[in-house]
């Protein structure tokens, strides 16, 4: 079964930690070993595995995402969001992650985030838990 989990996003960009929302997933599948599959079904929006335990990490990568693809940059697309398409497609749209004995298989420091470009919304994220 895929679950879609509603994420609420309250900046324009921003990384907002989702690792315990997909925890959750994983229990509730009652599979023990296989891979958790996620997906952001948006344009302007990701997801990646980074370092949770100190949020300048977070704040360092938004920062130098912005760098390379700057609000006041010259785009062709006009709807105003461009930049946050290039953040998106740099970061990347979807992850998979091996379950093992039940849970996430994500190293000590590791975190799972949602990534916003063109906020704040109301987002989905798909996940997907697979025996095997």
């Amino acid at each position: 079964m895929i679950r879609r989990l509603t994420i609420a996003t309250s900046k324009k960009a921003e990384l907002q930690e989702i690792t315990s929302q997909v925890r959750q997933v994983v229990g509730e599948s009652g599979i023990n070993e296989g891979v958790c599959h996620i997906f952001v079904p948006h344009t302007t929006a990701g997801v990646t595995i980074n370092e949770h335990a100190d949020p300048d990490v977070a704040r360092d990568i938004m920062a130098r995402l912005e760098v390379l693809a700057p609000a006041g940059g010259a785009y062709l697309h006009v709807e105003g969001n461009a930049p946050g398409h290039v953040k998106s497609s740099v970061v990347g749209c979807s992850l998979a992650l091996m379950v093992e004995k039940g849970q996430l298989t994500l190293g000590t420091w590791q975190g799972i985030f949602f990534a916003e470009f063109d906020g704040p919304r109301q987002r989905s994220l798909l996940v997907k838990v697979v025996a095997g």
